[in-house]
């Protein structure tokens, strides 16, 4: 007889950001898969699990999206309670489509819990909302890089949030402003948005490139337009001359 596979949303960071019914529903898993950028923290939510490695990174897999499905399937035959736990929102470029898929062609039950997507840590870290009343109707989320290694921008909503752009900045800037982005329009990127190290910086169009230094290497979101303006009275995060400050501070 078959288990069940729960997908659970870990949130885009620490571990506290996972939702109550996620942990609730993590503490049951005999076996748990776990992405990449999943804080091991939540390790204590099932300490009596066996913990799988299945992390993957873009379009880049570390773990073939092919070897999670089968992988998903044979623990689900095996034990009770299988854990998919994956970073953000399974929903939001979780690639949750085909692991739902291979569960169905083997007749395996499923849950979904959602999670806190980056976008969302991103707009609360810098106190952005990614609507604004009279300004902001509309937000589309959208990878910056395709599969096969194009790199897309487009103006279809209010606020633009663009995911895994990070090493493309600068092009993305470009691209941006060939989509019809007014040269002056706000952009806010965060990255690891919702740990303690995350960083945020504001630029323009023409000035995106100047992030890629401070987020190199880090997981990074870009909102573009209404949800990136600064609210008047909300405090400033990490920003480039805050580390270099810190930096500095270190050295001396």
């Amino acid at each position: 007889m078959n288990g069940r596979v729960i997908f659970i949303g870990a949130g885009p960071g620490a571990a506290d950001l996972i939702t109550v019914r996620g942990a609730q529903r993590l503490a049951q898993a005999d076996v748990v898969l776990f992405d990449a950028l999943t804080d091991p923290a939540l390790r204590q939510y099932a300490p009596h699990a066996t913990w799988i490695d299945v992390g993957k990174r873009g379009f880049c897999d570390s773990t073939g999206q092919t070897t999670i499905d089968a992988l998903l399937v044979r623990h689900a035959q095996r034990h009770a309670v299988v854990v998919r736990l994956k970073g953000g929102d399974p929903s939001v470029f979780g690639r949750l489509e085909e692991e739902l898929e291979a569960l169905a062609e083997h007749g395996i039950e499923s849950e979904v819990v959602p999670g806190v997507t980056a976008a969302i840590a991103a707009a609360a870290a810098t106190q952005r909302p990614l609507t604004r009343r009279g300004l902001g109707r509309s937000v589309s989320l959208s990878t910056a890089m395709t599969k096969e290694g194009s790199l897309k921008a487009s103006r279809t909503a209010d606020t633009e949030v663009f995911y895994m752009a990070g090493r493309q900045l600068a092009a993305l800037g470009r691209r941006l402003l060939a989509a019809g982005w007014p040269a002056d329009t706000p952009i806010c990127v965060v990255s690891r948005a919702g740990w303690p190290d995350q960083l945020s910086s504001d630029h323009q169009p023409g000035t995106l490139g100047s992030a890629a230094l401070l987020h190199a290497g880090r997981p990074t979101v870009v909102t573009v337009g209404a949800g990136a303006r600064v609210v008047a009275s909300a405090p400033k995060t990490s920003t480039l001359e805050a580390r270099q400050d810190s930096v500095e501070t270190r050295a001396a």
